[in-house]
């Protein structure tokens, strides 16, 4: 084993948060080491996004040998595509478990930028109805937080991602620091104002927020509509890990990355409450490595951090660093989604558009918002979109009357909703270290066991009924409820397993990120949260991981840390 050189701050972890991380520690003047498990990416080689399917080996259509024998859990992301699969784990050098009864599906990205590369990019602030939720109605225990601790923070995030909207005044979603919004289509136009009189401005639709240039902004290109988004972008025009916040460190002069740097174990010392060193095996040579920092900050995803703090087990941690509370491992949270409904919304056979937005609509949750629900406590939202149908006839031509001829063969338009709910927080939802299998390097791999509750499956049934009444009011016809409910994992948004909270006895994190038992260490990916609201939650990681890096900045300063 190799020792190496002392760094101010070490990050596990080169997505979404830990790009975060290193960006604003590195600015704030300190030397940090960025650990990431998987390859280096450069957008050169590795972004494809305008690669067309003819100078692809199977044609877009996906070498289903190689995903069934390698990525048989990834092939069930909608991105896992013959351009992308790239991007995503091999779960059999990745293993997991789950009961029988209880499936989940990990999704994961193991590469420099993780899977901020090929995430939706809909970015939502959270309000105090989320944060003030878990109290209000003793579930779980009291956010250590409320919406004005971290209101500027997500300006910050905001302004240096670059986030496309639309201002909409409303308490339950925050308006944020915007660039122009993409525009709605004709049909979501008219679905905006029919939704507006038949609801009385309750259900209201608007463009998506999106982490996605709608004009040049800190070096980066405005997006050009191409479309495939989860292949890369080499014009840099959505905010990635890889696109934008690790170039902003690296320009400090003050980062090192390193990448194929597998965490094993996070080192302490108990006496100290301190954690001391970070151990690597290298991907590649399996050589060991121990680094050393002042502050350590876990971002390697919510469940690759808790596995690390559940294998880094001592005397004084018996069952995992951090976990005096014993709550490392529980609450895992997923959304709900794949139920509403889509329908036919005649009226606009003679418009059609160009390009391919990356992004869609978003009607905000109305519901336990201000009359309190009978069926069920919390919300959701919905995502969706406008589109015409395609067409699928054979015929020859060329030129533009061609091309004319078959925009006005065009299919019907439709309108498709699609509901997010929110999971409660729950201890019987929990992770924990499986006793035989290990993964490619000799390392335990988790047992997952989470499944939703009677509230989530009350409100899938009440995203089918709303998606249905908002079509009917619309005007759509042959509308289709959707009823095809995922298991937990597939949403992409787990999250929980070493919550924030004010007591200690019950709580693995305070009101900063940091561990209540080690204050050198913070967790600011998703395995903090306390509860799951019913927004993506990207946009919140990335505030909470700014808000703790300042504040373990100055804890620094001050000779705290």
């Amino acid at each position: 084993m190799s020792q190496a050189r002392r760094f101010d701050a070490i990050v596990v972890g080169a997505g979404m948060t830990g790009g975060m991380a290193a960006k604003e520690l590195t600015e704030a003047g300190l030397s940090v080491l960025v650990l990431e498990a998987g390859r280096d990416i450069v957008p050169e080689r590795d972004f494809v996004e305008h690669v067309p399917p003819y100078q692809v080996r199977f044609r877009g259509r996906r070498d289903v040998k190689a995903l069934a024998r390698d990525q048989f859990v990834q092939r069930e992301c909608y991105a896992c595509d013959e351009w992308a699969a790239k991007f995503f784990v091999n779960d059999r050098e990745n293993p997991y478990t789950t009961p029988p009864d209880r499936p989940f599906k990990w999704i994961r990205g193991r590469q420099v930028g993780g899977r901020s590369i090929m995430w939706a990019r809909q970015t939502y602030r959270w309000s105090d109805l989320d944060f003030e939720a878990n109290a209000r109605e003793g579930i779980g225990v009291d956010w250590p937080i409320r919406y004005r601790d971290l209101a500027p923070w997500y300006d910050r995030v905001e302004r240096f991602a670059g986030i496309s909207g639309r201002a909409e005044g409303l308490a339950q979603l925050p308006d944020g620091q915007f660039l122009p919004p993409m525009d709605l289509n004709c049909v979501e136009a008219h679905a905006r104002e029919r939704l507006r009189e038949a609801f009385g401005g309750e259900r209201l639709l608007t463009i998506g927020r999106s982490a996605v240039l709608t004009t040049a902004h800190g070096g980066r290109a405005a997006c050009h509509y191409c479309g495939p988004c989860h292949r890369g972008c080499i014009t840099r025009s959505y905010f990635s890990a890889v696109n934008a916040s690790l170039p902003a460190a690296r320009a400090t002069g003050r980062l090192t990355l390193r990448p194929n740097s597998v965490v094993a174990e996070l080192e302490h010392d108990a006496a100290l409450r301190r954690v001391t060193g970070v151990r690597v095996i290298d991907a590649v040579t399996r050589e060991e490595t121990t680094y050393r920092g002042r502050v350590v900050f876990l971002c390697a995803s919510t469940l690759e951090s808790t596995r690390l703090l559940l294998l880094s087990r001592s005397a004084a941690f018996p069952t995992g660093l951090a976990n005096s509370s014993g709550e490392v491992g529980r609450n895992l949270m997923d959304h709900t989604m794949n139920q509403g409904a889509r329908g036919e919304v005649p009226g606009f056979e003679g418009r059609s558009y160009r390009g391919s937005r990356p992004n869609g609509i978003y009607i905000p949750r109305w519901m336990n918002v201000g009359t309190k629900h009978p069926d069920f406590v919390r919300g959701f939202g919905y995502q969706g979109e406008a589109f015409r149908q395609g067409w699928e006839r054979q015929r020859s031509g060329f030129g533009a009357e061609f091309k004319r001829a078959l925009i006005g063969e065009q299919g019907p338009w439709m309108l498709s909703l699609e509901g997010f709910g929110e999971c409660l927080p729950d201890p019987t939802n929990q992770v924990a270290l499986d006793p035989a299998v290990k993964d490619a390097w000799g390392i335990p791999a988790l047992r997952i066991s989470c499944r939703y509750g009677d509230n989530e499956r009350r409100q899938m049934a009440a995203m089918v009924t709303a998606a249905v009444e908002m079509l009917e009011a619309i005007g759509a016809r042959k509308i289709e409820p959707i009823r095809d409910p995922v298991d937990p994992g597939l949403v992409i948004h787990e999250m929980g397993t070493a919550r924030m909270g004010r007591d200690p006895r019950s709580s693995v994190l305070n009101q900063w990120n940091q561990a209540h038992d080690l204050p050198n260490l913070f967790i600011t990916d998703g395995a903090c949260m306390t509860s799951s609201a019913n927004q993506n939650p990207s946009l919140t990681y990335l505030a909470l991981t700014a808000r703790a890096a300042w504040y373990a900045v100055e804890s620094m300063k001050r000779h705290e840390l």
